[in-house]
């Protein structure tokens, strides 16, 4: 038996603002340190609460002071900590969406618990305890994963951050992200980077594999091609649009895909599972570009060379003037 279904088993009683930018320019129209007790604590009670609510993620403040390493708080048949009392305010369901950048993702927690943004800032950089994989490198961008999380009044932003993570750590299991990584020729890093910008740039969740080939095409080719990628300048400007101005594609950040070859330095949001398994499994196919081709669809046109996504574009731009 799993020890997931021994967990559920065991606690059985216990009871997606601004979306990422959609494609633009690709090429246009377009810890090292060992955790405190604390920290162990944190990621042992995150992840029996994951393991046990289902596709909702429940959060449960650890109860009294430093708990246990590993130690699950005493329930009630409410799935509440017996050992405190709980505050008046009732729990509250908090859905992240895919593709948040964490700056977004903070500020929504601090107002659906009521606590000071601080307190989540604050936390998100201690990835110590967090419980943050070895390559995350201590930045919780990239493996805060969205869902829905159902948080006690009693949780503190450590713990909420930490059920997140455990998420992530989740989903990373099921999806054998470390292998498929390998059998993929990139580090775990790399897939939630290119994840990442996959789901900044799909419209539709059907063009995630479509759009993680280009990616990899791009890397890979011969002679070298850089990824020419908005989205990720735009996240380090921090800005939300459909293309970066010809001015900001001077900036020196190493973001900037335009200047820097290979992939940026970190994710620029949270990718969802869905993009995850895109950047493991990219479809087959030579393309090395795509035209949002119908914004108000999604339509997204992939293209394998220059000259025909230059005709492309000249289609596009005739088919507007004839509109206009």
């Amino acid at each position: 038996m799993k020890i997931e279904d021994v967990l559920r088993d065991t606690l059985a009683d216990m009871a997606h603002e601004h979306p990422p930018p959609p494609p633009a320019r690709f090429l246009q129209a377009v810890g090292g340190r060992r955790r405190g007790s604390r920290g162990v604590a944190l990621a042992a009670a995150a992840a029996v609460a994951v393991l046990a609510a289902g596709s909702t993620v429940a959060v449960r403040g650890l109860a009294g002071g430093e708990a246990v390493p590993g130690a699950v708080p005493a329930t009630g048949g409410s799935g509440r900590a017996s050992t405190s009392p709980e505050p008046d305010r009732p729990e509250v369901l908090v859905p992240v969406q895919d593709g948040l950048r964490l700056v977004d993702v903070l500020p929504r927690l601090a107002r659906a618990t009521g606590r000071p943004l601080a307190e989540f800032e604050r936390a998100s950089r201690n990835g110590a305890a967090l419980g943050l994989p070895s390559y995350a490198k201590g930045r919780l961008e990239g493996f805060a994963f969205p869902d829905t999380y159902r948080i006690s009044p009693g949780s503190s932003a450590e713990e909420v951050l930490a059920s997140m993570v455990t998420r992530f750590r989740r989903t990373a299991d099921e999806v054998h992200l470390e292998d498929a990584a390998r059998r993929a020729g990139r580090t775990p890093r790399e897939i939630m980077i290119i994840a990442s910008i996959v789901q900044a740039e799909a419209a539709r969740t059907a063009d995630m594999p479509k759009i993680a080939r280009v990616i990899y095409n791009r890397l890979g080719h011969k002679p070298p091609m850089r990824l020419q990628v908005d989205s990720p300048l735009l996240y380090a400007l921090g800005k939300y649009a459909t293309q970066a101005t010809n001015e900001e594609l001077r900036s020196r950040s190493r973001y900037n895909t335009y200047r820097f070859p290979g992939l940026p330095p970190g994710p620029i949001g949270n990718p969802g599972r869905a993009a995850i398994e895109a950047a493991l499994h990219p479809a087959t196919g030579p393309w090395l570009y795509y035209v949002a081709v119908d914004p108000a669809t999604g339509e997204t046109r992939f293209i394998g060379s220059q000259a025909e996504y230059l005709r492309l574009l000249e289609g596009l731009r005739q088919k507007r003037k004839g509109t206009s």
